[in-house]
């Protein structure tokens, strides 16, 4: 006899948290998305075909819903900015603008971002001036994957130095 969808659930419920575990790196989390992902398996039983892996059919809806539940979160916290920008169009001159808090801002940046390791600056920096992730990754010699977390980790420690910094002046 062949085990039921809910004994091959129990069997890879230890796995399915772990992973559940390493995906969002919060234990309340964690359980939240294990729980989603038993019930999206328990509902959709009719689309397992028989005789595949299981395991992996499981996975695959774990993964999924951490991605689409990711990208709700993404848009969530996205701004969009709804103001009218007729009275520039309308302006007619030459905006004239005091540079004096841009320029010591961006002195600051450039004081931040020598500061990184030599691992993040490099990669960051040519992004920042135009380079694509695949001619970094082909300039530095290194894989695509690892020369986008270094800028992503670059942004976010420059992110955190920043507000560091305006805490510190308030």
């Amino acid at each position: 006899m062949l085990p039921t969808i809910q004994d091959q659930l129990d069997k890879i419920t230890p796995s399915l948290r772990a992973f559940a575990m390493s995906l969002t790196g919060n234990g309340v989390d964690a359980e939240d998305l294990y729980q989603d992902t038993a019930y999206k398996v328990l509902a959709n039983t009719d689309k397992f075909k028989e005789g595949t892996n299981f395991k992996a059919w499981a996975v695959t809806i774990m993964r999924n819903l951490f991605i689409n539940n990711y990208r709700k979160k993404m848009r969530r916290n996205t701004i969009l900015d709804q103001t009218p920008n007729d009275y520039y169009i309308n302006s007619g001159g030459k905006p004239v603008e005091n540079d004096g808090d841009t320029n010591i801002a961006y002195k600051d940046m450039l004081k931040m971002v020598s500061s990184l390791p030599e691992d993040f600056k490099r990669p960051f920096w040519m992004a920042y001036k135009g380079y694509k992730y695949d001619e970094i990754a082909d300039q530095l010699d290194a894989p695509l994957g690892t020369i986008k977390s270094r800028i992503f980790f670059a942004r976010k420690k420059l992110m955190k130095m920043y507000e560091d910094a305006h805490r510190m002046r308030a």
